[in-house]
């Protein structure tokens, strides 16, 4: 009874206990309600009523919930989807985009290209930093200068850039070491710092991530923009508060808690009992039964990103496997006889009960330059894989370990890949690992094999360079986790880069594309349909990179 009298704060200890059996009431019955979905979702309510009870109820709170973690909250640490989904929140960016995910000013009101190799930008005038200082164009070189450090996994967007010059306290110039038509696109998701607040605090370096540092902005924040950071807790729950002096129009939200549950019960179970207004990522077995659910609404819409495998493409043996002396994954027939050893219509219709749709495409139809018949997968053909192995010189298979993220319907989908290749003697072990050691294995390329996903730009180079170009210090190949090496293909990327004419640049796309298409760097699986589950009060604006953007929430009546 202390504790319940505890969270009281201040009330009568009757009152209190009478809040205590509503609180316990409304879970039996969305405990009971909740067993149509699945026994280990209701078990999901009795377990986190306890994690969750305290979480304030204010009239405008969106309580919304992910699998994921963040991870870090320095913008330049990390490029994961899980980290922008709360580092884009408080950290602006020159450029951004609107509802309909179109670029739009935002710390930059305008830009011109002055020249070939010079863009200037007008900075927004009265911006504070959310400790009050003025935002000025000291802080964008500073920023940039800060995400093109080799700690930073943000480089891959800013190859190309070398030096940003301040001309006045709102105006600055980027030099670029060649032609960018596009630059204005590269820059979004890269976060303004205050360069006072992070020479104050030791942290004028991005973290290094892979190396597990803790600084002082991996839970600390300065940003200019609509929310402002109240706490972080890592693998359990980020608080976010309004920013009152943001210059932009937002909705409603006063309050945003970000809550991790990795499992999927329970973080249906929290849906369901009312713990959480908003889930991001509904597991797909549920989602069927949640469009019949009047409780909730759903918004659906395709990926523009898309799931791989990919392989170590560059040790002469295989790091992770039984064979000796050779690598595999070296020979595009080995490439090409796991493509077509994988059922993927099985594993979109089982696995993925329908939520995805298969792909011989490396980019979806959203990026520019993307080619429609590239579409077309390789078929299902174990007979035609196991002709293949043996072509290669290993008819009799051969063992490695497949990298994984632990995260449920990736996980069953490696899993069920592992069966599929075991029928034509590749011996796949699964292994699952938390996002956190994932990650720095993908970009430090320590995997033989492995799943992961890509959520481009709508312009194709800044992923092209990160993918698939070769590793270089310069910022290309940062997620090539298999360093890949195609000299034909750099060269298109690199002259990608710097041609200036937009239908020549789809081009080069479409030849690029064609050369993955053919080469098989990665093997393309599927995207997924993004589905987002929430109180029918609630509105917002789905993006296709499965970011929820605040400032476009609105619960209740009204438009933000």
């Amino acid at each position: 009874m202390a504790a319940v009298a505890r969270r009281g704060n201040g009330l009568g200890i009757e009152k209190v206990f009478r809040d205590h059996m509503t609180q316990t009431a409304r879970r039996v019955a969305a405990f009971s309600a909740l067993a149509r979905y699945s026994p280990s979702a209701a078990i999901g309510v009795v377990l986190l009523a306890g994690c969750l009870a305290a979480l304030p109820l204010a009239a405008k709170t969106l309580r919304f919930a992910s699998g994921f973690d963040p991870q870090s909250l320095d913008p330049h640490a990390l490029a994961l989807q899980y980290q922008t989904r709360v580092v884009s929140q408080i950290y602006e960016s020159l450029i951004f985009r609107d509802r309909k995910f179109a670029m739009e000013p935002a710390l930059a009101v305008s830009w011109q290209q002055l020249g070939p190799e010079r863009w200037r930008f007008k900075l927004r005038p009265g911006v504070k930093f959310h400790d009050g200082v003025p935002f000025t164009a000291d802080d964008v070189v500073f920023s940039i200068e800060r995400a093109l450090h080799k700690n930073s996994q943000r480089t891959f967007q800013l190859r190309g850039i070398l030096e940003v010059r301040k001309v006045d306290d709102l105006t600055v110039d980027f030099m670029l070491a060649a032609p960018d038509a596009v630059l204005p696109e590269k820059l979004i998701y890269i976060g303004i710092m205050s360069k006072a607040w992070s020479m104050a605090h030791g942290v004028v370096e991005p973290q290094n991530y892979n190396a597990k540092q803790e600084t002082y902005a991996v839970r600390n924040t300065n940003g200019t923009g609509p929310y402002k950071l109240k706490s972080y807790e890592s693998d359990v729950r980020t608080v976010l508060v309004a920013n009152a002096d943001w210059w932009g129009r937002r909705g409603n939200v006063d309050e945003a808690i970000y809550v991790v549950i990795q499992s999927d019960a329970t973080r249906l179970a929290a849906l369901v009992s009312g713990d959480v207004d908003f889930v991001i990522d509904p597991p797909f077995q549920d989602v069927a039964r949640l469009k019949q659910e009047k409780r909730f609404k759903l918004a659906e819409m395709t990926d523009i990103g898309t799931q791989y495998l990919g392989f170590d493409q560059s040790r002469e043996e295989l790091q992770f496997g039984d064979v000796k002396g050779r690598n595999p994954f070296k020979d595009l027939r080995v490439r090409r006889a796991v493509y077509q050893a994988i059922d993927i219509d099985a594993i979109v219709s089982k696995v993925l009960r329908g939520q995805a749709t298969a792909t011989g495409s490396h980019f979806s139809r959203l990026v520019d330059g993307s080619v429609a018949e590239l579409d077309r997968r390789l078929p299902y053909d174990p007979k035609a894989a196991r002709a293949l192995l043996k072509e290669a010189g290993y008819p009799d298979g051969f063992s490695v370990t497949l990298d994984c993220v632990n995260a449920t319907f990736r996980a069953s989908v490696c899993q069920a890949i592992v069966g599929m290749l075991a029928q034509v003697a590749i011996r796949a072990t699964f292994q699952p690992w938390p996002t956190a050691t994932f990650f720095p294995k993908l970009t430090q390329a320590t995997s033989s094999f492995f799943e992961f996903g890509w959520s481009p730009l709508t312009d194709a180079w800044p992923s092209l360079n990160a993918m698939v170009h070769s590793y270089g210090a310069d910022g290309a190949g940062t997620s090539n986790g298999g360093r890949y090496s195609n000299p034909r293909l750099d060269q298109i990327i690199d002259a990608m880069r710097i041609e200036p004419d937009i239908a020549r640049r789809r081009a080069l796309v479409g030849d690029a594309l064609r050369v993955m298409h053919s080469d098989l760097p990665l093997i393309p699986l599927y995207r997924r349909t993004l589905t987002w589950v929430m109180r029918p009060d609630i509105s917002v604006a789905q993006w296709p990179n499965d970011i929820l953007e605040l400032r476009f929430v609105q619960i209740g009546d009204g438009q933000p």
